[in-house]
């Protein structure tokens, strides 16, 4: 059996205020011109199919073009879980309707649900779905006390599959977590997916997916697999962050045989734009050639730049963020050394000043103008202070000390 691994499709991503649509659809449709082309017995979607609970109506209609193509004019089926990003209830209406046309959608976590039933000439294959559910939920749902964690509920839920296997079928789970070899911590490498809880509960073991013939996981967006070969996160199909400029996206192409051995072939999509950073002086990168990328620029000029944005997209339109590399080297040491955020602030706004007087009247300010925009400076700090603390007056008019 033929089938592709997918996830993390995030439909109604916005970045730097940019909604990702467009993006999106144009990526969808490689993806589709794929299955065309390649014709598996199956697409697995292991979560995040939305970005967010309730996703824009282009969000809706784009995920609903996509699955009609796929499910009904291409008829292969479609078997899908819900992530952390998405609505369990929104995704789980009509789920029961749609078995029939081929669209297996699961979004709320139910241990009376059995597997998803395949077959190919070599027999059947049992897909069994665990979509996103804390471990509140999870512990509700198998009436089990002792489930406190997320590691404890996909134990509880693999053991409960494992119980009930038919040992005839090849087995894969479906599921949605933060998966990591033994359950330890590990930092996530992406900084646009959210962590499922605070104080590194949300790690799951891959020791709880043995006796699978393979596990399609979703939320990691880079794709590779976790102490065994066969227990696989797909990634993203797009770069959600500029935390993952190095990831290489698409898809992943499962070949299950008839004893349940597995090959595995990543599948590179490639998007409409790149997302990148670009490094160098304003005045260099103002000769590049243009680009309609979405770039991240870090300037290597040591006074500011007046204007940068502006500057920046004259040549890459698309920019989403703009920062200065020794402004950050500064953040950063200030941060090491203990400094108050506010501690320079003094020093940072007269260097600001300089530059823009340069720019504006063409020559260097006097020291008597730069005395007179410090002591501007604070007088305005004072009145925010004297605002803050008016603004912390009680009730009783005794004010905080």
């Amino acid at each position: 059996m033929k089938f592709f691994h997918t996830a993390d499709w995030h439909l109604g991503k916005l970045i730097q205020n940019v909604y990702m649509t467009e993006d999106q659809r144009y990526i969808l449709d490689q993806f589709m011109r794929d299955i065309e082309e390649e014709r598996p017995d199956a697409v697995v979607i292991a979560g995040d199919l939305y970005d967010r609970a309730v996703p824009p109506t282009e969000a809706v209609g784009l995920l609903d073009r996509t699955l009609q193509r796929i499910v009904l004019e291409l008829a292969t089926p479609v078997i899908a879980i819900s992530g952390n990003h998405d609505s369990p209830s929104r995704l789980n209406f009509g789920s029961g309707l749609m078995k029939a046309a081929g669209l297996h959608m699961a979004g709320e976590f139910d241990p009376s649900t059995g597997p998803v039933v395949l077959r190919d000439a070599d027999g059947p294959v049992h897909f069994h779905l665990v979509p996103f559910a804390d471990p509140a939920a999870v512990r509700l749902a198998l009436r089990d006390e002792t489930i406190r964690s997320y590691d404890g509920a996909m134990a509880a839920i693999a053991d409960r599959i494992r119980g009930a296997m038919d040992p005839e079928a090849r087995h894969v789970l479906v599921g949605h977590a933060f998966v990591t070899p033994r359950g330890e911590s590990e930092p996530n490498t992406s900084d646009s997916e959210r962590p499922l809880s605070i104080g590194g509960t949300e790690h799951v073991s891959a020791a709880h997916f043995r006796g699978f013939h393979y596990t399609a996981l979703g939320h990691l967006h880079q794709a590779h697999f976790v102490g065994s070969e066969t227990v696989r996160y797909a990634g993203s199909p797009l770069k959600y962050s500029i935390s993952e400029e190095r990831h290489q996206k698409g898809y992943l192409i499962v070949q299950m045989d008839g004893t349940g051995g597995v090959s595995v072939e990543k599948r590179a999509l490639v998007p409409r734009r790149d997302m990148r950073t670009v490094t160098g002086y304003i005045e260099e990168i103002e000769r590049q050639a243009p680009s309609e990328d979405y770039i991240y620029v870090r300037l290597l000029d040591e006074q500011p730049v007046l204007s940068p944005m502006e500057r920046v997209r004259s040549v890459y339109p698309n920019a989403m963020h703009v920062e200065r590399e020794l402004a950050m080297q500064q953040v950063a040491a200030s941060s090491e050394e203990g400094i108050a955020p506010g501690g320079k602030a003094g020093m940072d706004m007269l260097t600001l000043f300089r530059a823009f007087y340069l720019e504006a009247k063409g020559g260097e300010a006097s020291d008597e103008t730069e005395r007179l925009f410090l002591a501007a400076l604070r007088d305005i700090e004072k009145e925010e202070d004297e605002r803050h603390v008016a603004g912390t007056a009680d009730d009783d008019g005794v004010r905080a000390v």
